[in-house]
């Protein structure tokens, strides 16, 4: 079930007006039973194994708690973490691993015919970070099986993010006894359109131009590439923030607060900051429970630069079990490790000029890392690469084509307009505030949907970060 379908929209009306007259033990057996129906949606069977890593890291957690002797806590700490990755191995890595072993050794070890369950790696994650704050001490276990199982299940954030922190959600869910209010319903609703604008105008809208040119790479110049590896720039980041921004405010109509996953990442002045901006809830995770874990930058700087080249090799595997995904974490951890060598994140420019350039070279070398992410096979990353490098036209970069020039050139300046004054100036707290926040918000709602009307795309295609 996608949230940019009529059979979404039927299914939230349904779940909201039956959460809004519900209260607590209600509220959340509503809550876990639609979470249940949404998952099931896209294969039934799947919901179990849910269920298993629900059950695992909930048991590993209040063992944790409840052991005096420390080594027992960090046994049921490592079983929860090594029996909840078993789970995401079977499923994501174990024909990749094969398929390697194959290649080497010439072996013909058969692989497995399985689908990889839709947003398995974003629960994991989620389950993962709550076990590692249980055994830290920074949060208690939580008791009610049926509070923690909203915690994992909650369908907003379900199969895509934003990956929340239980010492953020587990006092809402807890409760569950807030009062909806009217500004979280229009605060939401905007957030809503705003993230399905974002999705079905702009990013469905550029990716069949991408589609064309990376599809057939071997037939495109470097130009041509250049512009499609740009779009897809603007289409993942429109498509995974526009899936945040519904997943934000489809929370938030039933009166719970998400953290915020996209803060404007391609106005970074430096590789650091767009981490710090792009995906925050995975960049903070991998900080907190990877690079940390590592040793940080706490023993000395050889060791840091490994410590950033293993966190974002690592997750530029948790992308997906492919070596293209690989090269692309290896890529921005080598750019993060060549920042810190020479210090760029602290020479901020001051001039306008200044920061356009820095934003314009930062932007160039995401680009980069993104053909390998949006690249099938190595060999086609590598060859677009090369081709860009040497078979570019600046002249012919320039060239947009008419569908391009009545669509997405115009959503794409409605985006940039929209979310700087959103973020930088704004938000949508301060828009739908105030004696004016209900025009505003009209106005603003008004506007989404007649721009989903003249330009979106009907067909609810399903969103990029689903397969990871």
């Amino acid at each position: 079930m996608l949230f940019n379908s009529v059979d979404f929209l039927l299914f939230f009306t349904v779940v909201f007006f039956l959460f809004y007259f519900a209260n607590g033990f209600l509220r959340k057996l509503i809550l876990f039973v639609s979470s249940c129906i949404f998952y099931m949606w896209f294969v039934p069977e799947y919901v179990l194994i849910l269920f298993l890593t629900i059950l695992i890291d909930y048991y590993a957690a209040i063992r944790i708690e409840d052991s005096r002797d420390n080594r027992h806590r960090k046994l049921h700490l490592l079983l929860g973490i090594v029996n909840t990755c078993l789970v995401l191995f079977v499923f994501k890595y174990h024909n990749f691993v094969i398929g390697n072993i194959n290649l080497l050794f010439g072996s013909g070890i058969p692989r497995w015919d399985i689908v990889l369950p839709i947003g398995l790696s974003f629960h994991v994650f989620q389950s993962l970070s709550y076990v590692v704050d249980v055994y830290r001490g920074q949060i208690k276990a939580e008791r009610n099986i049926l509070v923690y199982g909203n915690f994992v299940m909650m369908f907003p954030q379900l199969v895509a993010g934003p990956i929340e922190r239980a010492g953020n959600m587990l006092p809402q869910l807890k409760a569950c006894d807030h009062k909806i209010t009217y500004n979280d319903f229009i605060t939401g609703f905007t957030r809503v359109l705003w993230g399905l604008f974002k999705k079905a105008v702009v990013a469905d809208t550029v990716s069949n131009l991408v589609d064309a040119a990376y599809h057939n790479y071997g037939y495109h110049d470097g130009s041509t590439l250049a512009a499609a590896t740009v779009l897809f720039a603007v289409q993942i980041y429109c498509d995974f923030s526009g899936y945040s921004d519904m997943a934000i405010g489809i929370a938030r109509m039933l009166g719970f607060r998400f953290r915020e996953n996209f803060r404007l990442p391609y106005f970074s002045k430096d590789v650091t900051e767009f981490w710090r901006r792009w995906h925050i809830s995975l960049s903070s995770w991998l900080r907190d429970y990877l690079y940390i874990s590592f040793g940080g930058n706490r023993k000395g700087r050889l060791k840091q630069y490994r410590n950033l080249m293993l966190t974002m090799l690592i997750g530029g595997l948790w992308h997906g079990a492919s070596w293209n995904f690989v090269i692309w974490g290896g890529l921005n951890g080598l750019y993060l490790s060549l920042e810190k060598m020479t210090n760029i994140s602290g020479h901020r420019p001051r001039l306008w000029i200044g920061k356009l350039f820095r934003a314009a070279y930062v932007f160039i070398l995401i680009c980069v890392s993104w053909i390998f992410f949006r690249a099938t096979t190595i060999e086609q990353g590598w060859t677009i690469l090369r081709k860009i490098f040497t078979d570019f036209h600046p002249r012919k970069f320039l060239v947009i084509e008419t569908t391009l020039m009545t669509s997405g050139v115009f959503s794409i300046i409605v985006l940039l307009g929209f979310e700087y004054f959103l973020f930088r100036k704004k938000s949508f707290e301060a828009l739908c505030a105030g004696r004016k926040g209900t025009i505003r918000a009209f106005g603003f709602s008004l506007l989404m949907m007649i721009l989903l009307v003249l330009f979106g795309n009907v067909n609810g295609t399903q969103f990029i970060y689903f397969q990871f």
